[in-house]
């Protein structure tokens, strides 16, 4: 698993009777969601120095693990997304190997 960390932009639509991503946008390119794996709530890191740590302990993130493609052409990849639950920002947090 690589980890990234950066900003990206996500649109939500129903999947499967329930609102998930199903486009983001990240490095210039346009990717479409062809499929959710799964997807979890977890809180701050309690393990790093508080210097190190993003946010309260308590804060909440959603993380979905999707499987997506830049286009028809390209082979599809595992990709983590992830946001805070009280939050609209979106981070491609990791690409699963």
């Amino acid at each position: 698993m690589r980890r990234y960390d950066e900003p990206i932009e996500v649109r939500s639509g129903e999947v499967g009777g329930e609102l998930a991503p199903v486009q983001f946008l990240w490095r210039r390119r346009l990717w479409r969601v062809m499929s959710v794996e799964t997807r979890w709530k977890e809180t701050a890191d309690w393990w790093s120095p508080r210097g190190e740590r993003k946010g309260d302990l308590l804060d909440e993130s959603e993380v979905w693990r999707v499987v997506a493609a830049p286009g028809a052409w390209a082979s599809p990849g595992v990709y983590e997304l992830a946001h805070p639950v009280a939050g609209d920002a979106w981070l491609l947090r990791a690409v699963v190997d």
